[in-house]
């Protein structure tokens, strides 16, 4: 018997059989992810990049408002006030309640100096009884500022000398080159204090200074990550169809290695505030009265012995924002990194 002798209504579904649902497995596999969303998703899952991506952001808002976060002006001073240690409103805890060790022995200082039951300074004040809470939000705040505007110059700046570099090829990298490597071989620290001399001081010399010099690390990470880029096929066969160099560089080499600038820019911030800090610090960067992480950090260091209070508090804000910074600089590195395993 041949299967056309076979009756058709033999090949009748029974009830309850049909096809395979392949849609509804479809949808049970593990959906598809484009790169931004992978690595969104890599992210997320690292703990430590999550936790200082919180942590940046709580300190980044109280800096924004510090004009409405600091119950005084920064630069107000209050003589019968100075060196009044940290107190918290209903706190006990000796050092956080405004009591202060002298000679061995526990002092209320708030009690000495008369200040209102009401008044109370969570950071404690300096030797001008100017509020430490206040001048940390916007020492911060000022210390940010920097830190960012030198990162977006080191960026841009940055980028297009090394993708210009590379790209060129020929006499225009080789000279590229060798005017990076005569910048380079000077001391960055010479240099930006030589244009802290020539220039006034505050945010403006210290931006300029910063930018003369951080960018150089990251034009020559973009030049040789171009350079890998620039020899694959899909790029060799674009520029065999007729697109320029600059359509080159901008469509198909820059969002290859956009991955890799954002991480070192990510790195570039918390150097950017040490270094504004180490020049406050040491007297060639921010101005007092002014305030920023470093002016505090230096009037703080000369009371520390006495009063170390006052070196505490700036010291604790830049070891976190720098330790954040630098953790979620690391899970950004891992997440844009497609050899990493889940």
């Amino acid at each position: 018997m041949s299967a056309e002798d076979i009756p058709a209504e033999y090949f009748r579904l029974r009830d309850g059989d049909g096809p395979p649902e392949t849609d509804a497995v479809e949808e049970r596999g593990k959906p598809s992810l484009n790169f931004v969303q992978d690595s969104w998703r890599r992210l997320r899952k690292n703990r430590a990049a999550a936790a200082a991506s919180v942590v940046l952001a709580f300190i980044i808002a109280a800096a924004s408002l510090a004009p409405l976060l600091a119950p005084v002006p920064p630069n107000e001073q209050h003589i019968p006030y100075a060196n009044l240690p940290p107190r918290l409103p209903g706190c006990t805890l000796r050092g956080l309640n405004g009591e202060l060790q002298f000679r061995g022995q526990w002092v209320n200082r708030y009690e000495q100096a008369g200040v209102p039951a009401e008044v109370n300074f969570i950071f404690g004040t300096d030797e001008f009884g100017r509020d430490l809470f206040s001048r940390c939000l916007y020492g911060t705040r000022i210390s940010l500022i920097i830190a960012f505007i030198a990162a977006i110059m080191d960026l841009s700046i940055g980028v297009a000398y090394g993708m210009t570099s590379a790209m060129g090829g020929g006499r225009t990298d080789t000279l590229m080159q060798r005017l990076l490597e005569i910048l380079a071989g000077v001391p960055s620290l010479i240099l930006v204090v030589l244009m802290l001399l020539i220039f006034r001081p505050g945010i403006l010399s210290i931006i300029f200074a910063l930018v003369i010099s951080s960018w150089i690390p990251m034009a020559r990470l973009v030049r040789a990550q171009t350079l890998r880029i620039r020899g694959l096929e899909y790029v060799l066969a674009a520029r065999a169809l007729g697109s320029s160099v600059p359509r080159i560089a901008f469509f198909h080499v820059l969002p290859n290695i956009a991955g890799t600038i954002i991480v070192r820019t990510m790195f570039s911030i918390p150097q950017a505030i040490f270094f504004e800090t180490f020049l406050s610090f040491i007297g060639v960067g921010m101005k007092i009265p002014n305030a920023s992480l470093g002016t505090l950090l230096g009037g703080g260091y000369k009371m520390f012995r006495i009063y170390p209070y006052q070196m505490w508090f700036p010291a604790a804000i830049l070891c976190l924002v720098m330790l954040a910074f630098n953790l979620l600089a690391d899970g950004l590195r891992d997440a844009f990194d497609p050899k990493m395993k889940d």
